[in-house]
């Protein structure tokens, strides 16, 4: 019996915060933090998942359902196989991440994609990069029930080392754009779980679905600076989430020349600005994640901070130079666990990290079909 095995790695969102779903502009980036997974064949229809820290999961194909565990991930994904006429047999699976979850760093996203991508191999699925994100993304929204939006999808399957990926979620435009070498990111992790499924995140969703309808507009990445001062006047706390899309996605495209210009101050504060407008209108922020943040951003060389991920918890992506990460990491974790009695953890810069160049090409479009 022949062992295939696949990986995906997790990702830091550097500005463009629930837009996705909106139709937006996202800059995601991967990081050294990835999910495996190993796989062997079965000649039956039974499928055995084992995860170091989770345990072990089975169920058959063809009886696929929402059971409320971390199997669901596993069972999403086969789900949409099977419904897309992709024929598969049964399998046992062992997975391995350094991803955590609920921390805003796409663990599910990473499962999901790793796992479709040892499945690809291992059953000679014609499957090109772009569907196998889609495929990933109707695994979670449906089967799992999480509506989250495609950014950590596309950025763990067409992502790569030392680059952000400009998305534009309105026809799928991508570009590559690499990363000065004099960047470093920090993430710590706010011990606060956070999870999309869950009320909170999709009430969010839906109130901008309602900004929108009540804009008439085809998706709230249309809406405009008049649109929100139109929407104020009669539904505040809906055009405070307007608010949020118009000016992020405003972040997103700012932040494209200051990376290109290496000039961290500039998109540093683009991402203090991103949090602010993440607290005060979209309202996704905790008082433990603010004090982290302004921890982080009171760290020499740390050029600005802000909430990543779904909100509610999660962690805290900092924009440093390269040389003072770790010990503004280091420093701002220590004193943010002695602040808030909170488990807060560094996660970048990992302890594995290594900044290579290596087989880094030229920015460039990605032409999706």
């Amino acid at each position: 019996m022949v062992s295939r095995s696949a990986s995906a790695h997790g990702r830091v969102n550097l500005v463009g915060e629930h837009t996705d779903y909106n139709d937006g502009l996202v800059l995601p980036a991967t990081i050294p933090l990835r999910t495996d997974v190993e796989l062997d064949r079965r000649g039956d229809d039974l499928v055995v998942v084992r995860s170091a820290g989770h345990g072990e999961h089975r169920y058959r194909l063809g009886d696929e359902r929402r059971r409320g565990g971390w199997g669901d991930h596993v069972e999403g994904v086969t789900s949409v196989l099977r419904e897309t006429a992709r024929r598969v047999s049964g399998f046992e699976a062992r997975i391995t991440s350094d991803i955590p979850a609920g921390a805003g760093l796409g663990s599910s996203a990473a499962l999901a994609v790793a796992l479709l991508r040892v499945v690809r191999e291992a059953f000679a699925l014609e499957l090109d990069d772009l569907s196998l994100a889609r495929l990933a993304h109707r695994a979670e929204s449906e089967l799992v029930g999480a509506p989250v939006g495609l950014m950590d999808q596309l950025s763990s399957s067409l992502g790569r080392d030392g680059e952000a990926l400009f998305i534009d979620l309105d026809g799928l435009a991508m570009e590559r754009v690499r990363l000065p070498t004099t960047l470093g990111l920090v993430a710590i992790d706010s011990g606060i779980a956070h999870e999309n499924s869950t009320g909170a995140y999709a009430a969010r969703r839906r109130e901008c679905e309602e900004a929108r309808d009540r804009l008439g507009l085809r998706s709230l990445r249309d809406a405009t600076v008049e649109d929100v001062a139109r929407l104020e006047r009669e539904h505040p706390v809906l055009a405070r989430r307007a608010r949020h899309v118009v000016s992020e996605n405003a972040r997103v495209r700012e932040a494209l020349p200051a990376i290109r210009a290496a000039d961290l101050v500039a998109l540093g504060d683009l991402v203090s600005c991103s949090h602010r407008s993440l607290r005060d209108d979209f309202e996704v922020s905790t008082a433990q994640v603010d004090a982290l943040v302004r921890l982080l951003e009171a760290r020499p060389g740390v050029h600005g901070a802000r909430i990543i991920g779904g909100g509610f918890g999660g962690a805290v992506l900092a924009i440093a130079d390269q040389d003072a990460a770790a010990e503004a990491a280091r420093v701002a974790c220590v004193a943010y666990v002695a602040e808030t009695g909170q488990p807060g953890r560094v996660l970048l810069p990992a302890q594995h990290q290594q900044m290579s160049d290596e087989g880094l090409g030229p920015e460039e479009q990605i032409n999706q079909p």
